[in-house]
């Protein structure tokens, strides 16, 4: 498991007095001030913030040290984290933290080794996990039930049903081989 996760980020300046924009990542966006000291990804740097308002989807926050828009200005991007130690106990079987997918072993449904965990993104249309197969090269898998039937953070492994890969190929689906080029690709635009 991870020692320190990311629950925010400061995203830029707001006004000349020194106030930050705040991006949370928590499930309830205000809870970022309740897990204790914040702290950038080395834990070189701590930030003792308080929270002002809200602008658009970010909070308007001081942070204790920072008077100028220039010094709020170079926080911009700095990812914000806590121990691990502070987060609550998930409630259920079925609900995690990402952070604690990280290093878990893959599995096929027979038990044998597919790779480990080494990433999570979301990159808008659905949580994705990188895996390092036991291969060597890196794959990228939808992280949904029908792919990853199965997360058991206490036992160190997910379990992975690999998707059907469908590559399409010229001349495919057709039969007596007379399809025009115009066609494929018109084919192609359309979807199936």
């Amino acid at each position: 498991m991870t020692a320190k996760i990311c629950v925010g980020q400061f995203a830029g300046s707001h006004g000349v007095r020194g106030l930050v924009k705040l991006r949370s990542f928590t499930a309830e966006p205000a809870d970022i001030m309740t897990y204790g000291p914040l702290s950038d990804e080395k834990g070189s740097r701590r930030f003792t913030v308080t929270l002002q308002g809200m602008v658009k989807e970010n909070f308007l926050a001081k942070v204790d040290g920072v008077t100028s828009r220039e010094q709020a200005q170079a926080l911009a991007g700095v990812r914000l984290y806590v121990d691990r130690a502070a987060l609550p106990a998930t409630e259920d079987e079925d609900e995690f933290y990402h952070a604690d997918l990280i290093g878990l072993r893959a599995e096929l449904a027979d038990g044998t080794v597919y790779g480990t965990v080494k990433a999570i993104y979301d990159f808008g249309a659905g949580d994705v996990l990188e895996v390092r197969t036991a291969g060597g090269p890196l794959e990228m898998l939808p992280f949904s039930k029908a792919c990853v039937p199965v997360v058991d953070v206490r036992g160190g492994r997910i379990v992975v049903d690999l998707p059907s890969v469908i590559e399409a190929r010229e001349g495919s689906g057709d039969e007596d081989g007379d399809e025009g080029e115009e066609d494929g690709d018109r084919r192609g635009e359309e979807g199936p």
